[in-house]
């Protein structure tokens, strides 16, 4: 038998009032992979992560994680199982340092001072520029380094499941490059991400499997590569017109 999704989501709705934001929406992420969703601005991609970390209610349906319907479950108890996200917008803690950012990101964790230490600098390696800035408050990082610290902040909690809201929001075309082999690093490691993505062909390029969301439903689905080579995530995704 093959082994049950580590993240399984079943005919979701998500309503804000009387609009249908996700309209029964229905995915998977296998532990290991890398899925990423993408679509246009206004599609419920932000809303599908809030629903999966638990910052938005849902109407019907049901999300299962590790085997665990959590559905109804806080948002701070799905950090405790194993979920962290990324969110869109950074959203660091502007009059914090980098290095406090970091340690809130373990805040859940019982966790010795020394593996604590040693994550952060784990960080610290796969980020030098966070290393730089340790002191400094969050707020006066730029764009870039926002992210990194965004990253870096969600995988302190040493996350079964790292969702990535949006990491290439805003940021030079050098950044992203940037950002996107962390993601491919990370990948190569194991970790199993959860990536919603304006960018298609970058995000394409790194998923395992990928949906497209459109209009609060799910569209599209395949590998990675299938959809890179669908003449209709071409056209309306990749600029292949």
């Amino acid at each position: 038998m093959a082994e049950s999704p580590m993240l399984r989501v079943d005919d979701l709705e998500v309503r804000y009032g009387v609009i249908e934001a996700l309209k029964g929406i229905s995915l998977e992420v296998r532990e290991g992979e890398v899925v990423t969703i993408i679509g246009g601005n206004g599609a419920g991609k932000s809303t599908l992560m809030k629903a999966v970390s638990g910052l938005e209610p849902v109407a019907a349906g049901r999300i299962r994680f590790g085997g665990t319907d959590i559905t109804t479950l806080a948002g701070h108890r799905r950090v405790a199982l194993g979920i962290a996200q990324s969110p869109e917008g950074r959203q660091v803690f502007a009059d914090q340092s980098v290095r406090d950012n970091l340690l809130l990101g373990a805040y859940h964790r019982r966790a010795s001072d020394a593996d604590i230490e040693a994550d952060i600098e784990a960080q610290y390696a796969r980020f030098p520029r966070l290393r730089e800035r340790r002191a400094q408050m969050a707020g006066t990082l730029s764009g870039g380094e926002q992210q990194m610290l965004a990253i870096g902040r969600a995988l302190m909690a040493r996350p079964r499941l790292l969702l990535l809201d949006e990491p290439s929001l805003g940021l030079a075309p050098l950044i992203v490059r940037e950002i996107f082999g962390v993601i491919r690093s990370l990948r190569a490691q194991g970790v199993t991400i959860l990536l919603v993505e304006q960018m298609a062909h970058q995000a394409l390029g790194v998923a395992d499997r990928a949906y497209v969301l459109e209009t609060g439903r799910i569209t599209l689905s395949g590998t990675g590569v299938e959809l890179r080579r669908d003449p209709r995530v071409r056209a309306a995704y990749l600029g292949d017109h």
